[in-house]
C-alpha cells in the first residue's frame, strides 16, 4: 500500500516536472520566435513609447517688403520625472525654484511633485510656453546646486537641495512681432491649444495647409530624458503678402483717430491697387493682438469682409457707371429736380428733402441727389440695372483669399423679395447690402479702365527654396474704359466744384461720399447713419482706391463731413508712402 502510493507520487512528480519543463521550453521558444519578439516589442512600444505626430515648423508670413508679420519663437515645456524627484528628495527645492522664477504656486507644484509614481519614467507637465530667459535662470540654479554638493556638510537625515528630476523641452510657439498691426488680415494660430493645430481666420486659416507643411509620425519615449534629437523635416511654406506694413499701420492709426474723433461705433478702411487687385492695407476697429488671441471677444473679426451694410450714396457710382455705359445718360443729360419722384408706388426724396432744380449728371453726383439717381435707374430699366450690378459683383463674394468673407444676396426682378420700388431705392444704395471690400472691388473698375481685378492678399509663396508669384486676374469688365474715364472726370469735377474736404493738395482725385440710414426691425427709424467715402487717384492714372466706412458716427451723420476728411488725410500720407509725385512733377517726368 505504501509502496503503491510512493510509486504514484513519483509518477505525478515526474509528470509535473516534465510539464514545468515543457512550459519553460515553450516560453523560451515563444520569446525567441519572431512572433514573440514582435509581441515584446509591441508591449515595449506601448508602455515605454507613445506615437506622436511631429509638426513641421510653420511657415512665416511677411509683408510685401519682407517685414515679418507671423513667425515662430522657441519656448519650453517644464516638467518633472516623479521617480527622480522623489528618489533624490528634490520636490521642495523644485517647488521653491519654480515659484521664484516662473511665478508658479509653491503648494501646487509641491503637491504634483510628491504624487506617487507608478513607473520610473512617470512624467508630469508643470507649465508650458516658458521663455528662454527663464529657462536660463533655472539652468543657472541647477548648476549652482550641483556645484555646491561637494561643499555641503549634511546631517544623517538631511537632503541636499537640488533640481534633479526637473527638465525642460523646447518647442515652437507662433509669434506676431507687429502685434495688432494687420491682425485682421493675418489671423492667428492657436498655439496654446496643442491639439488644435490649425490657423484661424485671415491668412492663417485660408492658407493653413501650405503654412503647416507635411507632418511626420514618430515613436517618442514616454520618459523625456530618453528623447533623442527629432529628425529634421521640411518647414511649411512661407507667404509674402501684398500688404505694406507701413501703409497698414498708417491706415489703422488714421481710422482709429477718426473713430475716436467722431464718436463712431467702429471704422473700416480698404486700400487697394486697382490695376492688380493687390490689397495694400485693410484696417478695421476694434482689433486684436494675435499674440493674445484668447482675450478677443468681438463677434466681427474683420468688418471689411465679414460684415455687410447698406452703403448709401457711394453706391451711386455704380448706378451712374451703368447708365453712362448703357447710353441711358451722358454727363450733360439735363434733369429737373422737383424734390421727389415716385418709383413703384414709393415716393423718394433727397437727403435734405429739398428740390435742387435744373441739374446735369455731374450736378446730380456732386449734390448726391437721390431723386436724380432714382430717375437715372428708371431710364436704364430694371433688366439692365440689375444686370450691371451683377457684373460689378454685387450680391457675390469677391473670393478674396481670406477666411470669413460673407455676402448679402442681391434681390432682382423675379424674386419674391423684389418690387419695382427696389429699383428706386437700390439706385442710391438703400435696400442693398455689401461688405466694404465688395464695394471697393466693384468701384475699382471705374479706376481701372472698366476692369475689376481679383482682390487678393497673397503676393508670393516660398516653398522648397523657390518663390512662386501670384498672377493678377481680371474677374470682370462691367464697363468700358471710356465710361470709366468719363465717370472719373465727373467725380473729380464734382469734388473740385464743391471744394470738398476730400481734396488732396497737389493731386487730382475722384470720389463720392455716402450717407446711409440704418435699417431696423421697424424700418429706417434710427437717427444714426453709416458714413462712407470712396475715392481714387491720381485721376489721370489711378494707383490706389481708398474705401472708408465709419459706423454710426455721433459727431455728424454725413459722409461729406465725417468720412471725406479721413480720405484726404489718408491719401496725403499714402502718396508719400507709395512715392507718387504730385501731379505737376509727375506730368513733367512723363513728358521728358
Amino acid at each position: 500500500m505504501t509502496h503503491g502510493f510512493l510509486t504514484r507520487y513519483n509518477i505525478l512528480g515526474v509528470a509535473f516536472s516534465l510539464l514545468g519543463l515543457l512550459i519553460v521550453v515553450q516560453m523560451a521558444r515563444i520569446q525567441n520566435s519572431s512572433s514573440g519578439r514582435a509581441l515584446e516589442e509591441q508591449a515595449r512600444q506601448e508602455y515605454e513609447y507613445s506615437r506622436v505626430t511631429v509638426q513641421p515648423e510653420r511657415g512665416n508670413i511677411y509683408d510685401r517688403w519682407g517685414n515679418l508679420l507671423a513667425g515662430n519663437k522657441e519656448v519650453y515645456e517644464v516638467g518633472i520625472n516623479l521617480y527622480q524627484v522623489q528618489t533624490n528628495g528634490s520636490a521642495q527645492t523644485i517647488a521653491s525654484a519654480l515659484s521664484s522664477v516662473l511665478g508658479l504656486d509653491y503648494n501646487e507644484v509641491l503637491t504634483q511633485a510628491t504624487t506617487p509614481y507608478q513607473r520610473e519614467y512617470d512624467y508630469v507637465v508643470l507649465t508650458d510656453f516658458v521663455d528662454p530667459e527663464a529657462i536660463g535662470q533655472l539652468q543657472k540654479l541647477k548648476d549652482e546646486y550641483q556645484d555646491n554638493l561637494e561643499n555641503l556638510k549634511l546631517g544623517k537625515n538631511e537632503v541636499a537641495p537640488s533640481l534633479v528630476g526637473l527638465s525642460w523641452n523646447p518647442h515652437l510657439m507662433r509669434s506676431y512681432p507687429e502685434g495688432s498691426v494687420g491682425a485682421n488680415i493675418v489671423g492667428f494660430y492657436k498655439t496654446r491649444d496643442r491639439q488644435d493645430g490649425a490657423g484661424h481666420l485671415g491668412v492663417e486659416e485660408k492658407y493653413n495647409d501650405l503654412l503647416a507643411g507635411t507632418p511626420l509620425e514618430l515613436n517618442v519615449p514616454v520618459d523625456p530624458n530618453k528623447i533623442e534629437e527629432v529628425p529634421k523635416i521640411p518647414p511649411g511654406a512661407s507667404l509674402i503678402l501684398t500688404i505694406d506694413r507701413d501703409i497698414q499701420s498708417m491706415a489703422e492709426r488714421v481710422i482709429d483717430n477718426a473713430v475716436t474723433a467722431n464718436g463712431a461705433e467702429s471704422g473700416t478702411m480698404v486700400i487697394l491697387d486697382p490695376k492688380t487687385g493687390e490689397i495694400l492695407a485693410m484696417a478695421t476697429t476694434p482689433r486684436m493682438d494675435p499674440n493674445r488671441y484668447w482675450d478677443y471677444q468681438e463677434p466681427y473679426f474683420d468688418r471689411a469682409i465679414d460684415l455687410t451694410y447698406e452703403p448709401g450714396s457711394v453706391f451711386k457710382v455704380l448706378t451712374m457707371a451703368a447708365a453712362l455705359d448703357a447710353g441711358a445718360v451722358t454727363p450733360d443729360t439735363p434733369f429737373l429736380d422737383t424734390g421727389s419722384i415716385n418709383v413703384g408706388g414709393l415716393s423718394i426724396y433727397n437727403w435734405d428733402r429739398g428740390a435742387w432744380g435744373p441739374q446735369d449728371m455731374v450736378g446730380c453726383m456732386q449734390h448726391s441727389l437721390n431723386v436724380c439717381l432714382a430717375w437715372v435707374a428708371t431710364q436704364l430699366g430694371p433688366s439692365d440695372f440689375y444686370a450691371y450690378l451683377q457684373k460689378f459683383g454685387i450680391g457675390h463674394r469677391t473670393n478674396v483669399d481670406l477666411a470669413g468673407e460673407i455676402t448679402w444676396p442681391l434681390s432682382i426682378p423675379g424674386d419674391e423679395t423684389w418690387s419695382e420700388a427696389n429699383l428706386g431705392t437700390n439706385s442710391f444704395g438703400q435696400g442693398v447690402a455689401a461688405t466694404p471690400l465688395q464695394m471697393a472691388a466693384a468701384i475699382s473698375a471705374v479706376a481701372n479702365d472698366g476692369k475689376i481685378m481679383s482682390p487678393h492678399v497673397l503676393k508670393a509663396i516660398i516653398e522648397d527654396g523657390r518663390q512662386r508669384d501670384t498672377t493678377p486676374m481680371v474677374i470682370g469688365t462691367p464697363i468700358t474704359a471710356e465710361t470709366a474715364h468719363t465717370l472719373t472726370d465727373m467725380l473729380a469735377v464734382s469734388l473740385e466744384e464743391e471744394a470738398s474736404t476730400a481734396l488732396v493738395p497737389g493731386y487730382r482725385v475722384a470720389g463720392k461720399t455716402g450717407t446711409a440710414e440704418i435699417p431696423g426691425p421697424d424700418g429706417y427709424t434710427s437717427s444714426l447713419t453709416n458714413a462712407s467715402f470712396v475715392g481714387w487717384g491720381p485721376a489721370d492714372d489711378p494707383q490706389f482706391v481708398v474705401y472708408i466706412w465709419l459706423e454710426e458716427p455721433t459727431s455728424a451723420p454725413w459722409g461729406s463731413v465725417v468720412a471725406a476728411p479721413v480720405f484726404s488725410e489718408t491719401v496725403t500720407e499714402l502718396v508719400n508712402l507709395m512715392k507718387i509725385p504730385p501731379d505737376d512733377i509727375r506730368t513733367q517726368l512723363l513728358t521728358h
